[in-house]
């Protein structure tokens, strides 16, 4: 059968346009793209449009226009080169927007501010990567292509988590991590702000919490293997956030449309606070402080359950606990205006609490059966405290130990089970398990970055999907990452570990599920690393190196297998002490590693030149991480 010409000719201008807009490098991908031909150019003075409660917007446009380009930039109704526009239009939500660029200008319409900044990103996505500089970029060319762009998120809550307990980082810090989420239309900032090694927030009922439980003694080295300090050692090391710190953290993110949500983490992980106020806890005689580091923790515990060396949890039991975080979420609840109050709930070691004879008589005052239910006890106290400040609970999965009442929310860190639990329940659910969302773990070959806990790769955080088969994806809130900090001892190797996993979630959580595609999400990510260098943001390139997996047969024969993440690489590698290259031995199948082995290297080339890591795994990593075949 024939088809018309004009048919083939439409058939061939759609395949353009979307083949096209695959080159366009948006991260994250669209709801809806069409790219035409040409290209706008911005002119030599760029005349912005914007309606009065878009000033912000505009003017953060305009400042970033004139430090990089140097072109003039003014505010007009005629003719504009950038029109920003508010409109009615039910479908774009109130964070979706379109954007039209064309011979004309650029042209963004939303519903609220939330929609003309995230069209605003995606021009700067756009745009050459000098855009993201902090100085004068001479000799680009300030172009743009012509793109029509309807897009709205798939998820209302987008979240990264940073925790700046077992590490304090700076509000300077703080600040440059939301301008890194912002890029990627992230709108959840989760501020871990207590722990066993440092109590962040200033609170002005109780000031010893940050006078003694913000500090501890300065230590270097791998986490949990750190010597105890002396008691009379000096704490220097630590700091915290003043109340006038948080409201302007606060504030700054308000600017890119990042909500905050504190966390206070309770009943366990509460060392720093046992440290400021010993009588809170079971063991009130303890000579507490603050955790440097050092292992104190028995995970495996009895009968399998997490267990404390030193006491690190809030006494149930004890009225004047709830006195006393009713004073906390009361400051909390004033400083930051989000809905919701994380209040953790996870890793509660209870074996402080089987021991008190206090716990004990609660136990049978309120007829509860176990630990798990004193657990139930305690949160549903708090929840009583957070929801008469006005706001709702949110915490771990744990807290559905024993049962959970009312409006909480659960955030599932367990793998999904902990969120399809809840959900079932019917709460609210944000979902962030550790096997895709935790980037802290390492993300490429443990040999060559340093073993934190486990290894995920960037493909494995892609291929999340955050919405539990059978689940009412009405219940499921959003998708979060997760930064634990206790082998982030700076924030450069906070960016680095976030970055670019980090746009894996953020296209997880915006995007529609039928637009994600790993091949071509992995083209965009190399694209954006020339972004990010523009940006002077650290980044991890361990897309490039092989995953390296070994399997024992029946006969105690030791045999490799090399994988690329992505496309596009030819791998070389040595068992020889040779360093290899691209005239070494080439990966092809499978291939048995001899006894006499002692290292084997690998390194990963693309179009002849190396772009990897050279690995080099010694025989003992590569038994260690065998699978034994039948």
């Amino acid at each position: 059968m024939k088809l018309p010409k004009l048919l083939l000719i439409a058939l061939a201008a759609f395949t353009f346009q979307w083949t096209s807009a695959q080159n366009l490098n948006i991260i994250p991908e669209p709801y809806q793209i069409t790219k035409s031909n040409g290209n706008y150019t911005l002119p030599k003075s760029i005349a912005i449009n914007a309606p009065s409660i878009a000033d912000g917007i505009a003017n953060e446009m305009a400042a970033r226009l004139k430090t990089v380009t140097g072109k003039v930039v003014y505010y007009t109704k005629n003719k504009p080169a950038i029109d920003l526009q508010i409109i009615n239009d039910n479908n774009l939500g109130t964070e979706g927007y379109s954007l039209d660029i064309n011979e004309k200008g650029i042209q963004i319409k939303a519903n609220a501010n939330a929609g003309l900044f995230y069209g605003w990103q995606t021009i700067l996505q756009l745009l050459p990567a000098g855009i993201y500089a902090a100085s004068l970029q001479e000799n680009v060319n300030w172009t743009l292509p012509y793109v029509h762009i309807i897009d709205k998120p798939r998820f209302g809550w987008r979240g990264m988590m940073l925790d700046v307990s077992r590490h304090f980082f700076s509000k300077a810090e703080v600040k440059i991590f939301i301008d890194d989420m912002a890029r990627y239309k992230l709108n959840r900032f989760h501020w871990h702000l207590t722990d066993d090694q440092g109590w962040r927030i200033e609170i002005k009922a109780l000031p010893k919490l940050t006078s003694i439980g913000a500090w501890r003694p300065e230590r270097k080295g791998k986490w949990g293997n750190i010597t105890t300090p002396a008691k009379d050692e000096a704490k220097t090391y630590g700091g915290f956030y003043t109340q006038e710190d948080i409201k302007e953290v606060v504030a700054y993110a308000k600017t890119k449309f990042i909500e905050v949500v504190p966390e206070i983490d309770v009943p366990g992980h509460s060392l720093a606070f046992n440290t400021a106020y010993p009588n809170m806890s079971t063991t009130p005689n303890y000579p507490f402080q603050v955790n440097a580091g050092d292992d104190f923790m028995d995970w495996e515990g009895l009968n399998g359950h997490v267990a404390a060396r030193i006491d690190n949890s809030l006494d149930p039991s004890n009225e004047e606990v709830y006195t006393n975080l009713d004073k906390i979420f009361t400051e909390v609840a004033a400083l930051f205006p989000f809905e919701y109050i994380h209040t953790g709930g996870d890793e509660n070691a209870k074996n402080n609490w089987e021991k008190s004879s206090n716990v004990q008589a609660l136990m049978k005052k309120e007829g509860l059966k176990n630990q798990n239910e004193v657990q139930s006890y305690f949160v549903k106290r708090i929840q009583q405290i957070v929801n008469a400040k006005g706001k709702k609970l949110m915490g771990w999965d744990e807290i559905l130990q024993g049962g959970l009442s009312g409006d909480a929310a659960v955030m599932s860190w367990q793998g999904i089970k902990g969120g399809i639990e809840a959900a079932k329940q019917g709460h609210k659910v944000v979902m962030s398990p550790n096997d895709y969302n935790y980037i802290d773990f390492y993300q490429g070959e443990a040999t060559a970055e340093g073993k934190v806990y486990r290894g995920l790769r960037m493909k494995t955080t892609y291929s999340y999907e955050p919405i539990p088969e059978g689940i009412d994806p009405n219940l499921i809130l959003g998708n979060q990452a997760n930064l634990w900090s206790e082998q982030l001892l700076n924030f450069r190797n906070v960016q680095y570990m976030t970055w670019p996993r980090g746009m894996a979630v953020a296209e997880t959580s915006w995007s529609p599920k039928d637009k994600k595609d790993w091949n071509s999400f992995s083209k965009k990510v190399e694209n954006h690393f020339e972004k990010l260098d523009a940006a002077h943001v650290k980044y991890a390139k361990s897309i490039y190196d092989p995953i390296v997996s070994t399997k024992i047969n029946t006969k105690g024969e030791l045999f490799v297998e090399i994988a690329g993440e992505i496309e596009g690489l030819s791998i070389y590698y040595s068992i020889d002490e040779s360093m290899p290259d691209n005239y070494s031995d080439t990966y092809n199948a499978a291939f048995l590693l001899p006894e006499d082995v002692t290292i084997l290297r690998v390194i990963s080339y693309r179009d002849g030149k190396p772009i990897g890591k050279m690995l080099n795994i010694p025989m003992e990593s590569l038994k260690k991480r065998a699978v034994k075949v039948l």
